[in-house]
């Protein structure tokens, strides 16, 4: 029991990060999998029934024979359009468990895996295939969201990188560059709002990233992007910590509304209550058996009718938390990315990412101009410990580059 308590969960203990790591690769198999299954026509709820079993049968493979909880960290969601939120529809509730993919729509695929207790969410945004781009290429307001999204993101990552971390030169050099003040929350929303406007787009609002701990997804830290009134972040990230990065981008006002959809994504809360239903108490033992402190889905569960009823009282006590679905206030198209990373002292660690998109693939007249953004996402995002490095972090600068080398039909330019 000593030894358990002594335990070490941080990223001083290199098999945490192992288990990070290995929860990280099965994230990214399976939403490369979903990805190749979104075709006009298909269906959400199967998409996602389809990646839970794919999430569940990769978490199987690892560590076998070993005594730890492992699960899902994240149901599999397919978010159409103009919706913000991680959506997965039940299928007792005939209406939405209809919905299918159209042509040309812009859908949000997110999902995770977790190693005892280290979870490794992903989201990625994608086009589905049509005859409008059956060319591979993304042309005017589709480009330029993509490309709104895909920029936000890396220089997001940039400025989440504690203080002369990574400075160069002498130690004096260093010394000056790690006393530097870390930009607050305010100059955070600020920066990447100027970029996303170089797109004619608009942050959306209360776009949140959180501090990761062993079990926990919504940690002591977190940072509100565009935040809605009374709303705010705490805490600016720190080397040895892991966080889930959001971003969300809109073709409209960026503002949200809450969707007449059924909310079917719950957590469990730290708060303790005595049930007085049957079916709530029957529910919540299977949640906490099942999915500990992670999100899921009612459709994962056994008696999806039951869970139903069930669920009313668990959130009404606030044994649940309830993720209310929600979309853009003016229905225009929203992207949105999420990346679990690790800051360790050579700097940023991308553990599940969404993949980088080919800036070729790209046409818009609309590119990033203002200079010390640019600045920024030339910067590395770790320091380089090998070749392997060095050409990872080549192919990181192209803010700046694509637009000498693509005649504007990128991101940026001089």
């Amino acid at each position: 029991m000593a030894e358990e308590a002594e335990k070490d969960y941080s990223l001083n203990n290199p098999d945490v990060l192992t288990k990070y790591k290995t929860a990280a690769q099965i994230s990214q198999k399976v939403l490369e999998a979903v990805t190749g299954w979104c075709v006009e026509g298909e269906k959400i709820i199967t998409l996602c029934e389809r990646g839970d079993s794919l999430l569940e049968e990769e978490i199987a493979k690892v560590y076998k024979g070993k005594k730890i909880l492992k699960g899902i960290a994240h149901p599999t969601t397919v978010s159409p359009s103009s919706f913000i939120t991680p959506y997965t529809p039940l299928s007792s509730d005939a209406e939405e468990a209809a919905t299918t993919l159209k042509p040309s729509e812009i859908i949000k695929i997110q999902l995770g895996a977790q190693i005892d207790g280290f979870g490794a969410i992903v989201c990625d945004s994608i086009v589905i295939p049509s005859a409008k781009n059956e060319d591979d290429k993304h042309r005017g307001r589709e480009a330029d969201l993509l490309l709104a999204t895909h920029w936000a993101n890396e220089l997001l990552l940039r400025l989440m990188i504690p203080p002369g971390l990574l400075a160069t030169g002498s130690e004096e050099e260093k010394k000056k560059a790690t006393s530097e003040k870390p930009l607050s929350q305010s100059k955070i929303t600020s920066l990447l709002q100027k970029l996303v406007e170089s797109y004619g787009c608009k942050l959306v609002e209360s776009t949140t990233c959180w501090q990761f701990e062993r079990n926990e997804i919504e940690g002591k830290k977190k940072i509100v992007l565009a935040p809605s009134e009374g709303v705010k972040g705490e805490g600016l990230p720190d080397v040895g910590e892991v966080w889930g990065v959001e971003m969300g981008v809109s073709l409209g006002s960026g503002k949200i509304k809450t969707l007449d959809n059924r909310p079917t994504l719950h957590r469990r809360t730290t708060t303790t209550y005595g049930l007085s239903r049957p079916s709530s108490r029957q529910l919540l033992s299977a949640i906490v058996k099942k999915f500990q402190t992670f999100p899921f889905s009612l459709r994962q569960l056994d008696d999806e009718r039951g869970a139903k009823v069930g669920v009313v009282e668990c959130v009404r006590t606030n044994v649940l938390r309830q993720y209310e679905v929600v979309g853009d206030k003016d229905g225009q198209a929203v992207a949105r990315l999420f990346t679990t990373v690790a800051i360790t002292k050579n700097g940023l660690t991308r553990l599940s990412a969404p993949p980088p998109p080919d800036l070729e693939h790209y046409e818009t007249e609309k590119k990033i101009t203002d200079e010390e953004i640019l600045k920024i996402l030339e910067r590395p995002i770790a320091r380089s410990t090998g070749s392997k490095s060095k050409n990872k972090k080549k192919k990181k600068k192209p803010a700046r580059k694509a637009d000498e080398e693509e005649s504007g039909e990128s991101s940026a330019e001089e």
